[in-house]
């Protein structure tokens, strides 16, 4: 049985990997309006993966007998007035996330819950990828995005990006 405050942290977990996956969807629509469409299949292959983290934390509930309520995903509210923008409020919203993460796993990890600690292992694991991922993209950006060749490059690298199904298991 999970403790109720590592339920209640993890319960929230949920929502706010829901809530990522419609902030990307939002950067996606940005870039798909500036005609970036490999910007945008980057990001809607983001917000796909950040559904799936919230169905691995609902499942995780379920299999540990906790109740789920799922709340209301507000709207973002960043203001995307550019490219950089959007990649610099994408490497802060990750860290953000692993925040999260973190504080979920202190509070398993102050009531010994290592069952909790060892399924968030793979999600601290996840958080440092995606970290360094939104950091490259941003680096990337300074290096080649004012360049019109250079956009279209990179633009064309993220275009390639597939989509692969989380490897976690319950």
């Amino acid at each position: 049985m999970l403790n109720e405050k590592v339920a209640a942290l993890l319960n929230d977990q949920v929502n706010k990997e829901f809530y990522s996956a419609y902030l990307y969807l939002d950067f996606s629509n940005y870039f798909e309006a500036r005609g970036l469409d490999g910007f945008a299949n980057w990001y809607k292959i983001q917000a796909q993966e950040e559904r799936d983290h919230a169905m691995l934390f609902y499942q995780y509930l379920h299999n540990n007998c906790a109740k789920v309520t799922l709340g209301t995903i507000t709207k973002p509210d960043k203001v995307l007035d550019s490219d950089m923008t959007v990649l610099k409020a994408g490497l802060e919203h990750e860290m953000y996330v692993t925040d999260l993460i973190n504080n979920i796993y202190a509070a398993a990890h102050e009531v010994k819950d290592f069952r909790t600690m060892q399924f968030l292992d793979w999600f601290v694991k996840e958080q440092g990828e995606e970290e360094t991922n939104a950091s490259d993209l941003i680096s990337k950006m300074e290096l080649f995005g004012s360049d019109p060749k250079g956009l279209y490059m990179l633009n064309s690298e993220l275009s390639g990006r597939v989509y692969s199904a989380p490897s976690l298991t319950l």
